[in-house]
């Protein structure tokens, strides 16, 4: 009595749940032969508009979180220097929320593949090195002034995530001049231009740390 091997058939079923005002009217069925004349069946949506269109909604949604956060940020540090309420523990937040509302945005994007994992490394190593150097010149009662590259880099940089988090193809009205921009590959050049910016500045600050050092040991 020798064993009788029987065909088996399975049916897997992916379906869209894509809401009812973003679904497609008709879904695409794979088949695929398995093992012992198994079939698989894959249900899966007949266009990507509708996925397309969820993810332009959350990158907008994004891009306005970033703006309310860069904005507030801004005005916290503008009302303290012009009001004159300036506070230890507001000089030790304020350029630390101005790194971690960055940092924070990179890391994300480096997760979602927008931003080059090398580029938030360079950025984040920049940030370090010259939070911890201005930590130590306080210390020893040295003044690093922030430069005009520095201030330029970070320009650069909120704009190129700005950027980033648009990701998508947009046509833009210029007046009379209307362009299809790549707004990922904007986002990548400007943030590219930032970097250039923090490193020419990094450079500066260790300069004038070393200056101030000597200049602070010289014998009076």
């Amino acid at each position: 009595s020798g064993n009788v091997s029987m065909p088996v058939t399975f049916t897997v079923t992916v379906r869209d749940t894509t809401p009812p005002s973003l679904a497609q009217p008709a879904d695409l069925t794979v088949e695929q032969a398995g093992p012992a004349g198994s079939v698989v069946t894959f249900a899966t949506p007949a266009s990507t508009d509708a996925v397309d269109l969820v993810s332009r909604r959350y990158s907008f949604l994004a891009v306005v979180f970033f703006m309310v956060a860069a904005v507030t940020d801004f005005l916290d540090g503008w009302v303290a220097r012009n009001w004159n309420l300036g506070s230890t523990l507001g000089r030790f937040l304020d350029p630390l929320a101005d790194k971690l509302i960055v940092m924070a945005c990179m890391v994300m994007l480096v997760a979602m593949d927008r931003c080059p994992a090398w580029l938030a490394v360079l950025a984040l190593a920049r940030e370090i090195s010259i939070t911890s150097l201005r930590t130590i010149a306080m210390s020893e009662g040295i003044e690093i002034k922030v430069t005009q590259e520095g201030k330029w880099k970070t320009a650069f940089q909120l704009c190129g995530l700005l950027g980033l988090l648009v990701h998508y193809r947009y046509m833009v009205s210029w007046g009379v001049v209307e362009v299809d921009m790549d707004f990922h590959r904007v986002g990548l050049w400007l943030l590219a231009l930032s970097m250039a910016f923090s490193l020419k500045s990094a450079v500066d600050y260790f300069r004038s740390f070393v200056v101030g050092a000597a200049e602070h040991r010289a014998p009076t």
